[in-house]
């Protein structure tokens, strides 16, 4: 196999590859990207212009994410890779029994039921902490400007925005949600394309964290404002959730790849479902890419890992099988062996017992970030605190009722999540970050960008570019309708159930920062598939 030096090639680098020294962010929307590399040519570091770049994304893709989110982080920093969990727990006072004495039968998507303790300001606060350059209260400068001044709409923004102010006019019911139309439907419509949005109520919210280095948020005025909304409305979320709440540093999980350490942040996120997938592949030598046998072996190992991935993985306290277990080598044998030459409805098997937003940053002096952050299905609860722009986040609605489960629902305590950072190392050296946000695409993604850049020697954007799939489930698997047709057809006759998806953002959308270790330089690849953008110099 090449090394990756190959990706530094001249010859065979892609004219729409990014190249630069000094620093780089990689995200969604412009504006947030040229953010993040103000902060850089201001004299901070890769962390800073992280923090910078994700407060503005509250503000410039609220389709997406928002201040009432959750964020997760890998960092690089002196020859060390560090994580960060910043996800938030549930209401201390939420519990099954009372669940079922209201008359749920399931857990929700809207309202005060799913919403869970914010943890995205915490995180940056808590980024800044530990490794920033730069005054925290300077990195948010750029998000109060756009949320007090306003910005014009972008075209795939825009697009999402009015599908979801659609859909919340058929589904939302109750004046609790009546804020989130005063503040992200105006005029009773979404902004549209071109047209300039702001929010006075999020300029505000920002600029009091921004001075309280969070406690406002957490302890203050903020916190007073959410307790009484959800107090107001039957929630369960109170101040003193909030006030017991801090991100936790967490020691990031990996497995060896062909000769390449992928780097997740441990459960409670499924990215131990990427690193489960590509434990089972290593194995096998793949040699084209566009092969029915290549994405039938891809396919199936996703299938393998996501079903452990539902029956296993929680809260790390709370599962009943270590991580350990789950990646250990005689297990990956074990799935391996499952996948044949037709297509299988997958289940979990035994081992030992024991709406988001993604963006990457890299600076001259070798830091790096994945970071990753997220409201969950678009805009989350469709609760916005009246006055403050703070969209509340639904990530409770992925808890089980069911109380034999590891992801049982339970008082302050954090459920099965969604949102994923990727790393890339080579012995001692950082390769680089990457991530495709999406849902229950992110680990699917996470598998075809790390095969594409590992197996087969792209370059970022090529590795971004190329047609992905999505396994849905049992056998059905979604495929972009520039996926090669032969392929798709073989697939079929292999058992797959191949349905051919319009929608773009069916597939993630991703960002990629390789680094060479021996010039410094960085490239870096966006994705094509929304209004993504690379800022560097």
């Amino acid at each position: 196999m090449k090394h990756l030096d190959n990706l530094y090639n001249p010859y065979q680098t892609p004219r729409h590859t990014t190249i630069a020294r000094n620093g780089m962010v990689a995200t969604s929307q412009p504006l947030a990207s040229q953010a993040g590399l103000a902060i850089l040519q201001q004299g901070g570091n890769a962390i800073d212009a992280a923090i910078a770049t994700a407060a503005t994304l509250t503000v410039v893709e609220p389709t997406s994410n928002g201040i009432g989110g959750d964020a997760f982080a890998l960092v690089w920093v002196k020859d060390k890779l560090y994580g960060l969990n910043g996800s938030g727990h549930s209401p201390s006072s939420i519990s099954i029994e009372d669940l079922k004495k209201r008359g749920y039968k399931e857990i929700p998507k809207y309202g005060f039921v799913p919403v869970t303790v914010p943890g995205a300001p915490g995180s940056w606060v808590e980024l800044s902490n530990r490794f920033g350059k730069l005054p925290f209260k300077n990195l948010l400068a750029p998000a109060i400007r756009y949320a007090e001044e306003g910005y014009p709409i972008s075209p795939v923004l825009g697009k999402f925005w009015s599908m979801a102010a659609d859909k919340f006019k058929d589904i939302l019911e109750g004046e609790e949600f009546s804020h989130w139309f005063d503040t992200f439907a105006p005029n009773g419509q979404a902004p549209q394309i071109g047209e300039v949005w702001k929010s006075g109520g999020h300029a505000s919210t920002l600029r009091k964290i921004a001075n309280t280095k969070g406690d406002a948020f957490y302890k203050g005025e903020l916190a007073e404002q959410m307790d009484q909304f959800s107090k107001q409305y039957g929630g369960y979320i109170s101040k003193e959730d909030l006030a017991n709440y801090k991100p936790e540093w967490v020691e990031p999980i990996s497995v060896n790849y062909k000769g390449y350490d992928v780097w997740e942040i441990p459960p409670n996120g499924q990215g131990i479902v990427a690193l489960s997938a590509l434990n089972i592949l290593r194995e096998f030598e793949l040699q084209e890419k566009e092969s029915a046998d290549t994405y039938h072996k891809q396919i199936e190992a996703m299938k393998l890992a996501f079903a452990d991935g539902e029956k296993y993985v929680a809260e790390e306290s709370h599962m009943d099988v270590r991580v350990e277990a789950l990646l250990n080598e005689t297990y990956a044998a074990e799935r391996r062996g499952l996948i044949g030459e037709e297509a299988l409805t997958p289940e979990a098997g035994t081992p030992s017992k024991g709406g988001t937003v993604y963006l990457a940053t890299a600076d001259g002096e070798g830091n790096m970030v994945s970071f990753i952050q997220s409201n969950y299905m678009g805009f989350g609860s469709g609760l916005v605190v009246p006055g403050t722009g703070i969209a509340l986040q639904n990530r409770g609605h992925n808890f089980s009722l069911d109380p034999r489960h590891p992801n049982a629902l339970d008082g302050k305590k954090r459920s099965y999540h969604t949102i994923i950072p990727g790393f890339l190392t080579k012995g001692e050296q950082p390769v680089g970050p990457f991530g495709v946000m999406g849902g229950f695409m992110q680990p699917q993604g996470h598998v075809q960008v790390a095969m594409n850049t590992i197996d087969y020697h792209l370059h970022p954007q090529a590795a971004l570019d190329s047609p992905r799939w999505q396994w849905i489930k049992d056998k059905t698997v979604w495929v972009e309708p520039h996926f090669p047709k032969h392929v798709a057809e073989t697939l079929a006759r292999k058992g797959h159930k191949i349905e051919v998806q319009l929608e773009a953002g069916a597939f993630g959308r991703g960002q990629i920062i390789w680094r060479d270790p021996n010039t410094g330089t960085l490239y870096g690849g966006t994705e094509s598939r929304t209004d993504g953008t690379i800022s560097a110099y």
